[in-house]
């Protein structure tokens, strides 16, 4: 018996190949890989994604489905688009804005003065309290200086480097431009204290650093098609939380060496 293909039922020319429950598959992770990117990119890749799906669905509607499990799949297919998902992966990484990539950039720098700052606190100050929060903050911001440089090594961005005492290199450093940067004049005050007077100078320096940090997160979530990238979202917002309730941890404890010494 001849069957005349052009006769089936629309049900029939439509009904789920393997390849159909695939490319579902694979055009639900590309729509979900590009929904937190700006609109121009959301509809390129859109577009581009759904052309293909149309082309696979078009093929497979001209031949009798057999079975829907997608152990059926060809493994030649199956290859196939996982190449075609992680070129589409690997484009989408190299998109980079010029405010994350900033913004990381300027976030290393920024947390390389605090390690600056906080590696005085051995020599400098007896006070156990400051050097277990100087100990926190070296601990916290040499692991996020670690995983930005990665993010933008990663990118192919330029990153700077930054040295075991968390100096950084002055053909590298334009810190001196970002919120809550000390001075060199601040910095040195700071290394000529010790105990009281460098405990009390450290955190109002320190205070003053992390509210820089904060503006900073907030002008990068102000601009426009910034922090659209799930990594560089979720690390700008844990630095805002932390940074906001360590100058209310240091707060506290700066006005109990007020009170404990008026005169100063």
């Amino acid at each position: 018996m001849t069957i005349d293909l052009n006769k089936r039922s629309l049900s029939e020319q439509t009904s789920l190949h393997p390849l159909n429950i695939l490319m579902t598959s694979f055009f639900l992770s590309i729509v979900t890989s590009v929904t937190r990117r700006s609109a121009k990119l959301f509809r390129t890749g859109l577009a581009s994604t759904v052309a293909l799906g149309s082309l696979i669905t078009f093929g497979c509607a001209t031949t009798p489905s057999a079975s829907n499990d997608v152990s059926n799949v060809p493994s030649s297919d199956l290859a196939r688009l996982e190449n075609i998902y992680r070129a589409r992966s690997d484009s989408l990484l190299m998109i980079v804005h010029d405010a994350d990539a900033n913004f990381m950039s300027g976030m290393i720098h920024h947390h390389a003065q605090a390690l600056v700052m906080s590696a005085l606190a051995p020599t400098h100050s007896s006070n156990v309290a400051i050097n277990t929060l100087t100990a926190r903050i070296i601990n916290a911001q040499k692991d996020e200086i670690f995983v930005m440089q990665r993010w933008l090594r990663e990118r192919d961005q330029p990153f700077p480097e930054v040295n075991p005492n968390g100096t950084v290199g002055m053909s590298q450093d334009h810190s001196m431009h970002m919120p809550g940067m000390l001075s060199p004049q601040q910095i040195d005050s700071l290394t000529v204290a010790h105990n009281e007077e460098y405990d009390q100078l450290f955190l109002r320096y320190m205070i003053q650093h992390h509210n820089g940090a904060v503006s900073m997160v907030h002008d990068l979530f102000a601009t426009d098609g910034a922090a659209q990238d799930d990594f560089v979202f979720k690390l700008a917002s844990d630095i805002q939380v932390d940074q906001i309730t360590e100058v209310a941890r240091m707060q506290k404890m700066l006005d109990e060496f007020m009170r404990a010494s008026p005169n100063q």
